[in-house]
């Protein structure tokens, strides 16, 4: 790949990371005045307007036989089972301490990579995802209750469980990325899970009567921004790049999400929560300290 076409993809990824990164406070803000299921609903429902409104510039879309069970896994890892826990990682802990858990994903990827691709994974990448995961592990517990965060544990092990969804998707999407476009894998996703999340938030909730001016934007936010945005980017991105080497761009969403929680939601770490997240980091910067063998295309053929 020649390096203005690399270059894109980079920045492209870069801005996706911000986006994801302030999604958490958008998240925050909006599941304090809506029941999540329907934040995450009106999310993917007004993600796949603008793709109905857009779809002249879809892209390629090149189906081959047995391509279904892919893109039903794509989307069943992300964005239905992952928005799942995520609302209800959000429930539980702060979005600084969410954030920071993403920064396990490029590991997770790798180990995925080595279980179900036989790719080799070097010692120094098994021991910073071992010291990483003892950071995260340690920066769920070093968490105290309190008003952004009322069970840090449990929410954080929430946060685990979408990363584990995270990795599944990321590798179903490397190898879909030959044959369909970024627009055309991001609208799927969007369809999908307005249609998975309406019947889910109707059975859980009624119909929201009042939502404030701050409560409306924070979905439109999520929806248009977020949704189309940074998943259209990543995907961009990830056909682009090696799976490897585009999931490492996940270390900047904690970086990203501290900023911005600091920024609007005054969040802040206790000072042991503060050397566990050096940890988490240390171990993502040894996992990469020798770069990760790409996920080849067509693996899982």
């Amino acid at each position: 790949m020649h390096g203005q076409g690399r270059g894109t993809a980079v920045v492209c990824l870069v801005v996706a990371m911000a986006l994801w990164g302030s999604s958490f406070i958008a998240l925050k803000l909006a599941f304090a005045e809506l029941p999540p299921l329907w934040v995450i609903f009106a999310r993917m429902a007004l993600g796949s307007l603008v793709f109905l409104l857009a779809w002249r510039w879809r892209g390629r879309l090149l189906y081959r036989a047995g391509d279904w069970k892919y893109l039903l896994g794509l989307a069943a890892c992300e964005p239905c089972l992952y928005f799942i826990f995520e609302a209800l990682a959000l429930q539980h802990t702060s979005a600084s301490q969410a954030g920071m858990i993403t920064a396990l994903l490029p590991l997770l990827v790798a180990m995925g990579a080595f279980v179900f691709l036989r790719e080799r994974i070097s010692r120094t990448t098994l021991a910073g995802f071992l010291l990483a995961m003892a950071g995260a592990v340690w920066l769920s517990l070093a968490g105290s209750a309190d008003a952004h965060a009322p069970d840090p544990l449990l929410g954080n092990f929430y946060e685990l469980l979408a990363m584990l969804c995270a990795t599944g998707y990321t590798l179903l999407l490397k190898h879909l990325s030959a044959r369909y476009s970024a627009f055309i894998l991001t609208a799927m996703q969007a369809f999908i899970g307005a249609l998975f999340f309406l019947p889910l938030a109707a059975w859980d909730a009624p119909v929201p009567q009042a939502v404030s001016t701050l409560g409306i934007g924070a979905l439109l936010y999520l929806g248009v921004v977020v949704t189309v945005g940074a998943y259209g980017l990543y995907n961009y991105g990830v056909s682009r790049l090696p799976a490897s080497q585009a999931s490492g761009f996940i270390n900047l969403i904690p970086v990203f999400t501290l900023v911005f929680a600091m920024l609007l939601l005054g969040e802040r770490l206790n000072p042991e929560q503060l050397l566990a997240a050096v940890l988490v980091f240390a171990g993502v910067a040894l996992s990469q300290w020798r770069s990760t063998p790409p996920v080849p295309a067509g693996v899982l053929d």
